[in-house]
């Protein structure tokens, strides 16, 4: 299996597998995983993970080229619920298209107001057409305040209705519909994106009403709405949404183009001819005129810059969901629970503000909810959507189970958990009679003449301290020639796990191991990763080895795969290999290393270190300078209490050589056993280059053009000052945010070879091998790789495909997982220990907020101008892509400060009222004085 990252960079291809291989029940949403070790002891490097492949071609602005409107069949609306347990029935929208006119008098009674709670009325259909449906008289769920004035039992229609799946096929071959996943701005719910097809910019979707009921991560169609629907907006677009200015689509700050002289015009005095001028344009036409017009072709938007009036204005394209196509998201959603008077129904309000509100049957509720419903004020709730009508602003749902209070971090940690639909459940018997019974288990004897026997070589794991699920060991020796054996040897999992069994089919589901702060959800059974798996020391286990024979400058010679059998001789530590690579000539005493193997005395082992520690020096070397990529960021760790597993303290983890050690051998196997298996198996520049402008204009001299580039000027000097590591940290962070994460897929289902190439190593192939007790797709690729050394099997591209997004999805939800959890128990220290206090420096600057990085914690947060006490006023201006923020205190305090991408700060972190969550305060500099 090798990984692909986005439009070209590779992270891995899932080659195929056997036809007859049964498949497992698929399971699956998105700050950033550990760029050192994760907590088994393998590596997922930054080179690996999602901050640090090919940069993608995303964009904020939405313009991709403009569609071909289809041709609709005639045929009144019908509801169309959402079902979990199956697709809508999806229906065609209505093809009666109204006159220019009245369609445009009816844009402007339809904008939306599209607050939380607020009543949400109808955009127009695809063809500009709002539509009602009748509903039985009742007070179902969603009625209140949306009867249509023009007659009783009548409901405006608040989404567009589906087209059918041969609409959409059909629309999609023609090039009239796009497809893609949707992407919902967590910190502006209104925005959402999709990426366009020709990776240039993200395709934009205004409000909750285009989303038409899609979720966070749900694969959808969308399709671009008519020209006199357009919008114009001044200013342009911003990072991470539109401004904070911004009111909704009816506000005074858009507009929709059905007339655009009336309607910009509003805005204006009568000297400034601007809106003339915009409204004189051809919407596919190029020109310059008192402006500059930037169509290309026939955009979805374009900018027009007026110097005269030192104005920016932005015409937008509209487009809608019109079809679901695979829902990647849960519908299951933490929250809480409100009483609505006189309502059969209570409304409940999902923590995660991308998910509508919900309404609850009463019945549904616990049975003293009605009569004592402040009792639930602070309980969470995991509630599932069941279904979301076309005329209501509001899903409906069910309580799926009552989590407890709200600020505990197990309550938390399960609503985590189910919201992001990790199954965490124990495994059923079905599974477990799949593992040997016969313990403790040894290694058959037949199986020791089928394999080659290691149990006698120097061979020892590195892990972290607690790591129990060991699942890879290293070896070095010198041969006499002066170069040296190395082998990476990991464990043979598919050995206990066989292909098509109860076991495989629960693996495949889960996909990966699930890490937490405090905990672990595993692919597979305790037993299998702890037990029959792991490579303890002094035990003899099964396992899948890579031997090379290298020189000492780490140049291959020659390379052996095959299946092997060890005896590890010592768990060491990350800190025991650190503390044998600093003291070289150290001779440690018994008690500070652990027991050894007694044919494999302390100085054998110590200097297996040394010379592994030497040679990952030289292949790292090699990589960067064959053009790799690293952007290593900041990651918060925690000590914890042993009885009660509450954070005491944080700090932010150290990645040192002996980590570096690992994960060089970690790669150096994943890229030799893609390329033994794909010989056995054979078969986005605009965002960027906006990075590269305001790199330009803050004076950070950055090449963007490659990866290999990109990695020399991250660590070229940022100054001599103590703060330039704060500004690498947040350079990084800027240069993370093009970058698409690896993916695993199916070479047979990918036949442009350009794409396999994983960006950031820069290489043409690679896989992941290293971490089959954690990670499914490791399973496939000991398979596969056992199939390329014997007779390779038949193989099914579909099959093997379908698996590879299987994981993809699953890996990104445990990624998101082990976040949030890091999030959580951050949140419990400031509420304990806080307030907080830390230097931070500025990464980012928006209309009236600013996000910082604590220097202290690693944590980005972002800081809100309007909550600033003390502040007089503040001014928000633009230089080219250079935002700043002029602060100006109230009289009696310190005067103005700017604010501006690497401003040095302080700032306080305290706990809010609201259960785990916590802000940051600017202190002003009185404060900081006092």
């Amino acid at each position: 299996m090798e990984k692909l990252n986005g439009r070209g960079g590779g992270g891995g291809a899932l080659p195929p597998q056997d036809v007859d291989r049964k498949q497992g029940v698929c399971e699956r949403r998105g700050q950033r995983r550990d760029t050192a070790t994760s907590h088994d002891g393998d590596v997922d490097s930054a080179e690996e993970n999602g901050s640090s492949h090919k940069p993608s071609d995303a964009k904020p602005p939405p313009p991709p080229p403009q569609q071909r409107q289809p041709k609709r069949n005639k045929g009144p609306h019908r509801d169309c619920p959402l079902q979990l347990d199956a697709q809508p029935s999806p229906l065609q929208p209505n093809a009666v298209a109204q006159d220019p006119e009245k369609r445009r008098r009816q844009q402007q009674k339809n904008l939306l107001e599209e607050n939380r709670g607020a009543e949400v009325s109808s955009p127009k259909g695809p063809l500009g057409k709002a539509k009602h449906v009748q509903k039985a008289p009742g007070n179902s769920p969603g009625d209140k305040n949306l009867k249509n004035r023009g007659g009783r039992g009548f409901k405006k229609q608040v989404f567009e209705a589906y087209m059918s799946h041969e609409v959409v096929s059909q629309g999609l071959k023609r090039g009239e519909l796009l497809q893609g996943p949707l992407r919902i701005n967590p910190k502006n719910y209104n925005d959402a994106f999709i990426p366009s097809p020709d990776g240039m910019r993200d395709i934009f979707l205004d409000g909750i009403v285009s989303r038409n009921r899609a979720l966070n991560g749900d694969v959808v169609v969308v399709q671009l709405l008519p020209r006199e629907q357009w919008k114009v907006r001044p200013g342009g677009p911003r990072e991470q949404g539109w401004g904070a200015q911004r009111t909704g689509p009816g506000g005074p700050r858009e507009q929709a183009l059905g007339g655009p002289r009336a309607v910009l015009e509003e805005q204006h005095s009568d000297g400034d001819d601007l809106p003339a001028r915009v409204a004189a344009l051809g919407l596919g036409a190029t020109g310059t005129g008192g402006g500059q017009l930037q169509v290309p072709g026939e955009s979805s938007a374009l900018w027009i810059y007026d110097h005269q009036a030192v104005a920016r204005w932005w015409i937008y394209g509209l487009w809608l969901v019109v079809y679901i196509v695979e829902r990647k998201h849960s519908r299951a959603v933490t929250g809480f629970l409100k009483l609505l008077p006189d309502l059969p129904f209570a409304k409940f309000s999902p923590v995660d503000h991308r998910v509508p509100r919900i309404n609850v049957p009463l019945a549904d509720c616990p049975p003293d909810f009605s009569s004592r419903p402040a009792d639930y004020a602070n309980i969470l709730f995991i509630c599932r959507i069941t279904s979301w009508a076309e005329d209501s602003s509001f899903a409906e749902g069910c309580l799926a189970k009552t989590l407890g209070q709200a600020g505990e971090i197990e309550p938390e940690t399960e609503g985590i958990l189910m919201e992001y639909d990790v199954d965490f459940s124990e495994f059923p018997a079905v599974v477990l009679d799949c593992l040997p019974t016969d313990l403790p288990w040894s290694v058959p004897p037949a199986e020791l003449g089928r394999r080659k026997d290691l149990r006698e070589e120097c061979i020892f794991t590195i892990d972290p301290a607690t790591a129990r699920d060991l699942d890879d060991a290293l070896s070095c020796k010198q041969l006499a020639d002066g170069n040296f054996e190395v082998g990476v040897h990991i464990a043979d999992v598919s050995y206990f796990v066989e292909e098509g069994n109860a076991l495989d089919a629960i693996a495949s589901q889960r996909a990966t191991s699930v890490y937490m702060v405090q905990k672990v959800v595993p692919m597979l059974p305790r037993l299998l990763c702890e037990e029959l798996c792991s490579l303890n020391p002094l035990t003899e286990r099964l396992t899948f080895s890579v031997v090379w024979t290298l020189s000492p400058q780490g140049k291959i010679l020659s390379e052996w795969f095959g299946r092997s059998v060890i005896r590890s001789c010592v768990k060491l530590s990350y800190d025991h290999a650190q503390s044998m690579i600093d003291g070289p000539d150290r001779l440690f005493s018994p008690g500070e290393l652990p027991s050894m193997d007694p044919r494999h005395p302390l100085d054998e082992v110590h200097q297996a270190v040394l010379r592994l520690h030497a040679l990952a020096q030289q292949l790292r070397q090699q990589r960067f300078d064959g053009g790799a990529l690293r952007l290593d960021q900041l990651k918060l760790s925690f000590t914890l209490d042993k009885d009660s597993m509450m954070p005491q303290g944080c700090y932010v983890y150290q990645y040192r050589d002996s980590n570096k050690l690992v994960e060089e051998f970690m790669l150096l196997a994943n890229m030799a056993v893609a390329h033994q298996i794909y010989r056995s198996f054979p078969q986005e520049t605009k965002m960027v280059d906006e990075l590269q402008e305001f790199c330009d204009q803050m004076g950070v001299a950055v090449d963007l053009s490659s990866a290999g580039a990109l990695h020399a000027s991250l660590h070229r000097s940022l100054g001599d000052d103590p703060y330039a590591g704060a500004r690498k940290e947040v350079l990084t962070k800027m240069c993370s945010k093009p970058m698409q994460m690896a993916l695993y897929f199916c070479t047979g289902a990918l036949k442009d070879e350009a794409l396999f190439q994983h960006y950031a190593l820069n290489v043409p192939r690679y896989t992941h091998f290293t971490s089959p007790i954690r990670r499914y797709p490791d399973l496939v690729v000991h398979r596969l790789l056992a199939a390329s050394l014997g007779t390779p099997p038949c193989v099914c591209v579909c099959a093997v495909q379908k698996q590879a997004s299987h994981c993809n999805d699953r890996k990104t939800a445990s990624k998101r997982v082990q976040e949030l959890s890091s999030e959580l128990f951050f949140g419990v220290f400031v509420r304990e220990c806080g307030p907080l206090e830390s230097e931070a420096m500025v990464s980012g600057v928006l209309d009236e907020s600013f996000d910082v990085l604590v220097l202290s914690y690693g944590v980005q947060k972002r800081i809100y101008c309007k909550s600033m006490v003390g502040l007089e006023s503040f001014q928000h201006h633009r230089v080219g892509k250079r935002g700043e923020i002029t602060l100006v205190w109230a009289p009696e305090g310190p005067g103005g400060a700017v604010i501006s991408v690497f401003s040095l700060v302080e700032v306080q972190l305290r706990a809010d009222e609201a259960a785990l969550k916590y802000s940051a305060l600017l202190k002003r500099p009185l404060d900081k004085e006092a």
